[in-house]
């Protein structure tokens, strides 16, 4: 249904079509294959993505990682566990589609376009959350210290 732009009217009869024919398991396609997927994507994804940014910590003398460095991070991790799930990407897109009529490496480009940035904004915001919380609770603490200490 996401590979057809459908109004949700269309998109209401598609629903019960599907259901009329092949039941309510068939809201379900494509379920393993996007298992499949996205578990080895999330292994590769923080493991690079704590490799690479150790490595430019290091190189830019960072305690903590800067903005860039987490967006670089994230970007570049999502990059490769992008490429290396592609066909684990295809698989699912087919079984979800059943369309089976493009070339695999059509799909390589337009999926690392989605998932680097993707990945590059949504870890930079974990560890600028992560940063903020943790100076937030120095900041208690330290608060707690002083006041009774006085």
């Amino acid at each position: 249904m996401q590979s057809r732009q459908l109004s949700y009217k269309q998109l209401r009869v598609c629903i019960n079509n599907t259901m009329a024919k092949d039941g309510w398991r068939s809201l379900w396609r494509g379920w393993g294959p996007t298992a499949l997927r996205d578990v080895p994507f999330s292994a590769m994804y923080w493991y690079h993505y704590e490799r690479i940014k150790k490595r430019l910590c290091k190189t830019f003398d960072a305690h903590e990682p800067t903005f860039m460095i987490s967006f670089t991070s994230g970007a570049a991790a999502g990059s490769i566990a992008a490429t290396v799930t592609l066909p684990f990407d295809v698989v699912k897109t087919h079984k979800q589609t059943e369309i089976w009529d493009y070339e695999t490496l059509n799909c390589i480009v337009p999926r690392l376009i989605k998932v680097a940035p993707a990945c590059a904004i949504m870890i930079s915001t974990y560890e600028y959350g992560k940063s903020f919380f943790r100076k937030l609770n120095k900041q208690k603490i330290h608060k707690a210290i002083n006041s009774h200490s006085s």
